[in-house]
């Protein structure tokens, strides 16, 4: 009756389990790892937006700085906005719209970003660092005509040159009012060392332009040092800095100075800023806001509306039902051939069936395992067959002749003489004999074959086993001799082993013809002593090698006591062997006799 698996301990059940788990985890982790990679792009994309909006608003100051109106600034809006993929608008202070990178009437975003104003600045460095103040970039009254750029240019190569000859490493850098500073290679403003006959001050002496500039800038601060009551105890001195437009924080005031009056000092130079940039809001745009948001016509980054959630509910449940059905057909291919071995499994034992092996996997291995197991068992079903055959054979004979002399006797056919009582002896010890075996060979199967070990002399063995057998080896017309190897000692029940070399004796003089010859042999190999029963007789077929061990096998198949024994001496010498830790095997070349060998763990010589 077959039994019926419970649903849940199915093999094709157990798989789909496993792979839905694997699966679900699977889509966990790649939905944890989108969360992950989605906020720290979102968290680099802040970053670069930030980057971005700097960059907008500085361009934007640039032009305002370079550019009196915002009248030409529309084409910048929308070359900056295609770069950054930001909505860009500029309006006035009352959101007067001046440009937008927009759609006309889209609406502005609540709050302007920043203010863009050139004069008031803190955005631009080219550098990359944040400044106060003025744009650089804003110059007005300060830019220089072109024949005094060519000429400063002229003078600046020269000094370079000039600093080559001294080996010093020096570059041109044109400032934005045309100006050109010659500075080192770091970028710094000046040369750490400048020899005399090069000259100094032939490139930082002002120009008409910047003198007039000057001027200007210092008729303007004077005016309200004087508001301040700062400016008639010394002059005013206003300098150049290195990007060729005026310096309010470099200037002298007389006593202040050398007073160490700061507050003065810090209201001159507010004086200085302030006259500045009233000099330079003529040639700056006017102050306008700045809006940015995102591009209504760019795809968006990130979004998990609905369709987007529906689309990775969709995935998922994708994914589960593939690996749900590849699971359910790699499992069908693993159960089929189980199914057919469980099948054969539980067919009769008489029925001997064979799967057929369609994978090299596990499940290949295993069908090949459970085919060579059948093999394994017919074969012993049959050596179990032929050995109740045997044994049946092996008892019936010598029953079968005293039973028979037994009745003739009864009846008076036959007087019980001398000679009948030696045959039913002679019988008698046969079957004796057979039964004896037949212990022997049960008892080492079962594990209960008690051995009496003591250190053994190999040589005293050996002669014991040939002078046993010398009646029955002259009455044969063989020879029996042992030659010297030495004294090994082994560790060995001496009756035991006597019983296995004799068998090996008794099966050689079976087989060895008249004449022949039957050697016993023992030497030490290593940490082994090896035994050698070799005959000359006709030896074993190769084919019949592999059965000589086995239980009432006969090489001759008519089973006559005359060419051969019970066929239980031979697997009774294996069993004995093994039990002391050895082994037995046999080798022979046909027509050139048989040799066996024994080999046993070998023990010092004992002392004394």
């Amino acid at each position: 009756m077959k039994r019926r698996i419970p649903l849940r301990k199915r093999l094709l059940v157990r798989l789909l389990i496993a792979s839905v788990l694997i699966a679900v985890c699977s889509v966990a982790a790649t939905a944890w790892l989108a969360v992950e990679t989605t906020t720290r792009a979102l968290r680099e994309e802040q970053g670069q937006d930030l980057a971005d909006d700097m960059k907008i608003l500085a361009e934007l100051s640039g032009y305002a700085a370079t550019h009196p109106r915002w009248n030409g600034v529309q084409p910048l809006v929308r070359d900056l906005a295609a770069r950054t993929g930001r909505r860009i608008a500029l309006t006035t202070a009352d959101r007067t719209p001046i440009a937008d990178s927009a759609r006309k009437g889209t609406a502005l975003p609540l709050g302007a970003a920043a203010t863009v104003d050139p004069l008031h600045s803190d955005t631009y460095s080219e550098s990359g660092a944040q400044l106060t103040g003025i744009d650089p970039r804003a110059v007005g009254p300060y830019r220089l005509t072109a024949g005094e750029r060519d000429r400063l240019r002229a003078i600046a190569e020269k000094q370079r040159s000039c600093y080559s000859r001294f080996s010093i490493d020096t570059k041109i850098e044109t400032m934005p009012s045309g100006r050109p500073v010659i500075l080192n290679p770091d970028g710094t403003t000046a040369p750490d060392y400048v020899p005399e006959e090069c000259g100094y001050g032939q490139v930082a002496t002002p120009t008409r332009t910047e003198t007039k500039a000057l001027d200007a800038l210092t008729t303007g601060a004077r005016g309200c040092l004087d508001r301040q009551g700062l400016g008639s105890d010394g002059p005013l001195y206003l300098m150049l800095n290195p990007n060729g437009r005026a310096a309010s924080s470099r200037y002298v005031i007389g006593k202040y100075a050398k007073m160490g009056d700061t507050s003065a000092m810090k209201t001159a130079q507010s004086c200085a800023d302030d006259a500045l940039r009233a000099q330079l809001d003529p040639y700056v745009a006017p102050v306008a806001e700045l809006y940015l948001g995102d591009d209504e016509t760019a795809p968006p980054r990130f979004d998990m509306s609905p369709a987007n959630k529906a689309k990775i509910v969709g995935a998922a449940g994708l994914v589960l039902a593939v690996t749900v059905v590849v699971t359910a057909v790699v499992a069908t291919r693993l159960v089929r051939p189980l199914r057919a071995l469980t099948e054969a499994a539980q067919q009769p034992p008489d029925m001997h069936v064979r799967v057929p092996v369609t994978t090299r996997d596990e499940t290949g291995i295993l069908a090949e395992a459970f085919n060579d197991l059948t093999e394994r068992r017919e074969r012993l079903e049959s050596q179990r067959k032929a050995m109740v055959s045997d044994i049946a054979h092996e008892l019936r004979s010598p029953l079968t002749n005293i039973r028979g002399w037994l009745e003739v006797t009864r009846d008076g056919v036959v007087e019980p003489d001398a000679a009948l009582l030696a045959s039913l002896h002679e019988e008698a010890l046969v079957l004796q004999r057979v039964i004896d075996d037949l212990q022997d060979l049960a008892a080492a199967d079962a594990g209960t074959l008690h051995l009496h070990r003591e250190p053994v002399c190999a040589e005293d063995l050996l002669d014991q086993v040939a002078a046993a057998h010398r009646v029955a080896a002259d009455a044969a017309g063989v020879t029996v001799r042992t030659e010297d190897g030495g004294k090994p000692w082994v560790d060995a029940d001496p009756v035991r082993m006597r019983q296995a070399l004799g068998n090996l004796v008794s099966n050689a003089l079976r087989h060895t013809p008249a004449g022949g010859t039957v050697t016993l042999a023992a030497r030490r190999d290593g940490d082994e002593v090896v035994f050698t029963v070799a005959d000359t007789g006709t030896g074993i077929a190769p084919e019949d090698l592999p059965h000589v061990f086995e239980r009432f096998w006969r090489a001759e198949k008519s089973r006559s006591r005359r060419t051969g024994g019970s066929g239980l001496g031979l697997p009774i010498v294996r069993h004995l062997i093994a039990a002391h830790g050895g082994s037995a095997v046999a080798a022979c070349e046909p027509g050139s006799g048989a040799e066996f060998t024994l080999r046993m763990p070998g023990v010092p010589e004992p002392q004394g």
